[in-house]
């Protein structure tokens, strides 16, 4: 299929309202805010990370929901760090017990990651990883208690979340923390990130670094078999966000262009 041969490039996201049918109470927010991304499907051959729109040709214009967009994005990075850390591991990393009782394979590791511009691999014994993608719905966030014990009791009368929202004029996605499970209303004045430092003692993940790159991710699936017959696959990341999405593929040489969001696009 011809998406094989497209990147991804994030375009940014906007913020629209729309009436919560799920509202049944009197505290329950009414008018709730939903989240969308613009990406762009762009010749991989020319596609560029520096450039604001990746590509200026044969391109494809695409708005999805952005949880849908988050899932799929975040995920095809878990995916290419652990591959990263695992050749680093078997084929960068020396970190064979030389004797010393000095020595800690654990720490060789994260050394080497660092060095390798691969910090993300790094971890440390003991410390709890925080995980985005546990809130890219809108998640419960559970407030620790004197002891650092991360549950909060049923009969705790406050209630905190944490979800994307759009940042930066709509050229990133950051994490914020709300008072409710739409996330339409931040708990304070910076996003929420106060009260979660309030709560954690350190600043809250990706609430000033956005949780999207703008680099091209690409939509051709690695082929571990040598197989030069093979046709092209496409990442189970561009599958979902192609078939999720509202289209405007205008611009594309290709059978049967549907454009049946050019006119939305266009507007927002």
């Amino acid at each position: 299929k011809w998406v094989s041969g497209m990147s991804v490039k994030f375009q940014g996201c906007f913020h629209v309202s729309q009436w919560n049918a799920e509202a049944d109470g009197e505290e329950d927010v009414k008018i709730a805010t939903k989240r969308l991304v613009r990406f762009r499907l762009c010749p991989t051959d020319y596609c560029s990370g520096d450039s604001a729109g990746g590509c200026a040709s044969g391109y494809g214009d695409y708005i999805i929901d952005m949880n849908t967009y988050l899932q799929s994005y975040l995920e095809a990075k878990r995916e290419y760090e652990e591959g990263v850390c695992e050749y680093l591991q078997e084929n960068t990393c020396v970190c064979e017990d030389n004797g010393d009782d000095a020595w800690d394979e654990d720490t060789c590791l994260n050394e080497c990651y660092s060095a390798n511009g691969a910090d993300y691999c790094v971890r440390v014994e003991g410390e709890e990883q925080f995980e985005a993608n546990e809130y890219v719905e809108c998640g419960q966030f559970d407030v620790p208690d004197d002891d650092g014990n991360r549950r909060l009791e049923e009969d705790e009368e406050e209630q905190y979340f944490i979800g994307p929202y759009c940042g930066n004029q709509g050229g990133d996605i950051y994490l914020g923390m709300f008072t409710e499970d739409t996330c339409s209303e931040f708990v304070d004045s910076n996003g929420g990130s106060s009260t979660y430092k309030s709560f954690v003692g350190e600043s809250l993940p990706y609430s000033s670094q956005s949780l999207v790159g703008s680099e091209c991710v690409t939509c051709l699936a690695q082929n571990d078999e040598d197989d030069d017959g093979q046709e092209d696959e496409t990442t189970e990341m561009c599958e979902q966000l192609y078939m999720g999405a509202g289209k405007c593929e205008s611009g594309l040489s290709i059978d049967y262009p549907n454009e049946n969001a050019c006119t939305f696009m266009e507007g927002s």
